[in-house]
């Protein structure tokens, strides 16, 4: 059986605030997506977005040229409807590339105003038949996380032979998640945090009781059992970043990065690493060293250590987080804001209001319409005069070479190991 492989990979970035979206677009994703409101599967944790955003976000996606997707993808109640169909109606309005959606009334409705439909991993497709079944709605299909790469190619085999169309009259596409958060629980269909909180994972308001560490106590004896990893719920996040070639030949045509909850560091340099990794995939220069480097990019930012190929490789899940939260290698610090920018000159003036910086540290600098900018202390000012350092409460300015805005956040990025407060 020979593999089927697209014309073209789409890059795929999760954005939950203008800073991420700008973020995206500058490290060169195709598409982008979010939720609005609270039915989408990120609702407590990227809540930046709003009905009246919508327009905003499609004419930026737009202008650059990059799809616009907008998550709809938890169960649905009856007093919900009304809710769910003003979203659609604005995002057909606003002219949004598509839906992701799960709950059949939100595919039915966005296909009753014309609106096309993703269908999400929530829909735990993992065969050929579910695949044609939702085809009549939706032209991309996010197969389960949990599939292997020999399945996913077998899918995307048939979807070819038998030419399954979606409703645009093209044959639908496989979209597959390449990096980010793993759940426990298969396709994210868990409700340990709706018995424990009254809070449900399948309404986007997940409170992560998985990712906590737990004592296992035999009530009968009150022995307390010894477990070797103190975090036996919480995966480590997937990683693809080296199995990139893989992908593309098991005949996927978007690759999804998680993470509509993480700052635009994260979004920036996920969308950056994986987007150097598709090209060179796609004209076969991928080297170790590359991956290597490209690894080491995604070990920076947010990341519960990671679980490389995933069930992709054929792997059982059994690789569990060491540590509650991020183990990035690096750790970035609020120091202050750009309290004016000289456009001629390329000068930031910078009000250090929690920390100091010095020559040679690396600073990043994001704002709603700056999007996410990362750079390194060449020179330093204090007073109009050059200075190695500044501290807390002083004014300083230094080069940028891209405009800032104020209000602009600044923070200095160092090896968790040397950071110093």
């Amino acid at each position: 059986m020979t593999s089927v492989k697209p014309v073209q990979i789409e890059l795929l970035a999760p954005v939950g605030s203008y800073e991420s979206l700008h973020a995206a677009i500058k490290a060169g994703a195709d598409a982008v997506y979010f939720g609005v409101e609270q039915l989408n599967m990120r609702s407590r944790s990227a809540k930046k977005f709003t009905l009246d955003d919508l327009t905003k976000i499609a004419d930026l996606c737009r202008q650059h040229g990059i799809n616009s997707y907008l998550a709809l993808n938890t169960i649905i109640y009856d007093n919900e409807l009304p809710l769910m169909q003003d979203i659609c109606n604005a995002a057909k309005s606003s002219g949004l590339s598509a839906v992701i959606a799960t709950d059949i009334s939100a595919i039915a409705y966005a296909r009753s105003i014309g609106l096309r439909v993703h269908i999400s991993t929530q829909a735990n497709v993992s065969n050929i038949e579910a695949v044609a079944f939702y085809a009549q709605f939706a032209d991309v299909i996010v197969l389960a996380r949990e599939l292997s790469l020999a399945q996913i190619r077998d899918i995307t085999q048939q979807i070819h032979d038998r030419d399954i169309l979606g409703p645009s009259g093209e044959p639908v596409k496989i979209e597959l998640f390449v990096h980010g958060a793993l759940c426990v629980s298969i396709a994210g269909k868990c409700y340990m945090s709706l018995a424990t909180t009254n809070h449900s994972a399948n309404r986007g308001e997940c409170l992560q009781n998985c990712r906590k560490s737990y004592r296992v106590i035999d009530e009968s004896t009150n022995e307390e059992l010894v477990i070797d990893n103190k975090f036996i719920m919480s995966p480590k996040d997937l990683c693809t970043i080296g199995v990139i070639d893989q992908l593309i030949q098991a005949g996927a045509a978007i690759f999804k990065i998680e993470g509509r909850g993480r700052s635009s560091d994260y979004v920036f340099h996920t969308t950056k690493a994986y987007r150097q990794a598709i090209d060179a995939a796609l004209d076969n220069s991928t080297t170790p060293e590359k991956i290597k480097n490209w690894t080491t990019e995604l070990e920076n930012v947010f990341n519960r250590g990671f679980w490389h190929g995933g069930y992709y490789l054929g792997a059982k899940l059994g690789e569990w987080s060491g540590a509650y939260g991020s183990v990035a290698k690096k750790q970035k610090t609020y120091c202050g804001y750009v309290s004016n920018f000289f456009a001629k000159a390329g000068v930031a003036e910078i009000l250090l209001e929690n920390a100091g910086l010095n020559v040679g540290d690396t600073i990043a600098v994001t704002g709603p319409t700056t999007g996410y900018e990362e750079r390194i202390v060449e020179s330093l000012y204090v007073n109009d005069q050059p200075a190695q350092s500044a501290q807390k409460g002083d004014t300083a300015t230094l080069a940028f070479d891209v405009r800032a805005r104020r209000k602009d956040k600044l923070y200095v990025i160092r090896d968790r190991t040397i950071w110093q407060s």
